[in-house]
């Protein structure tokens, strides 16, 4: 697995969350449902201060590893974390240092399968914040470019 090492300052972020695990193929289910509501309710343009159109899927507050339960958090990075809509939740990402890994391909099989091999891979994680970032370049779904950072 081909990974570049960098360090990103903490940023907050404001979005929609459920908690799952990757137990039974629960978290694919969790996730699509997420993204489902997120995307049909238009509900990047009810998140305010947003600092890009970028959209970012979180995953934190790890009870243990990859094996056990997490948030996932799919919003927007604010250049504020005040007003926080209801329904939405808040979170401040630390600054640390991440694995940068792109998947590349039809979305949302390739972040899935860069994420299978990240679980295989035995890289020493912190399971303190983890995220992928849906630019410009994860417009067209069929040929889709995400960067995931693993902290």
């Amino acid at each position: 697995m081909n990974y570049e090492k960098i360090t990103i300052d903490g940023f907050s972020i404001i979005g929609i969350a459920v908690r799952t695990t990757n137990q039974n193929g629960q978290s694919q289910k969790d996730i699509a449902e997420l993204w489902g509501r997120f995307m049909g309710q238009g509900l990047i343009s009810q998140i305010p201060n947003k600092a890009s159109a970028e959209i970012y899927c979180v995953y934190t507050e790890y009870v243990s590893d990859f094996t056990g339960a997490y948030t996932t958090i799919l919003g927007c990075k604010v250049t504020s974390p005040d007003d926080i809509p209801v329904g939405f939740v808040g979170k401040e990402i630390p600054e640390a240092t991440y694995k940068r890994c792109k998947a590349k391909g039809s979305l949302p099989d390739c972040v899935g399968k860069v994420w299978g091999e990240i679980w295989q891979s035995g890289i020493d994680r912190k399971y303190l914040a983890d995220f992928d970032v849906y630019g410009e370049k994860s417009q067209n779904p069929q040929n889709a470019e995400v960067d995931i950072y693993v902290s």
